[in-house]
């Protein structure tokens, strides 16, 4: 069974495209402008990334960022990655999340990624 995220890659409904990196609008956004960061090259984790590509993520990162606040304007952000599947990583291809918020699409946003376990956002510093 092939990749879906290669498969993405190999498309044309890429939002950019950088030297080693893509990004594309999630399939299933949990808000407006979710955007997945993909390395070009088939890699199973973010922890896989050699010097080059990891040299380059952080101002690809940057890039994606300007072009949504450009065309969503949002509030804020928050980045997740799922390293594997005991973490929740269903495609085993290294990606990035780049997600916009936006004031009040949650009740109460503090705490932020914290969130994935039930009742420990509020407990740590973020």
């Amino acid at each position: 069974m092939g990749c879906v995220f290669c498969e993405v890659l190999s498309g044309d409904a890429l939002f950019l495209r950088g030297g080693h990196f893509a990004a594309f609008f999630d399939a299933f956004p949990v808000s407006p402008g979710h955007l997945l960061v993909v390395p070009l090259r088939h890699l199973e984790s973010f922890f896989d990334f050699d010097e080059e590509e990891a040299e380059e993520l952080y101002g690809f990162v940057a890039r994606c960022k300007k072009v949504l606040d450009k065309e969503f304007a949002p509030d804020a952000y928050n980045l997740g990655v799922n390293a594997g599947r005991s973490a929740g990583q269903t495609v085993m291809h290294a990606h990035i999340h780049l997600i916009p918020r936006y004031a009040g699409d949650a009740a109460d946003p503090r705490g932020g990624v914290r969130g994935i376990f039930p009742g420990s956002a509020r407990h740590g510093v973020d």
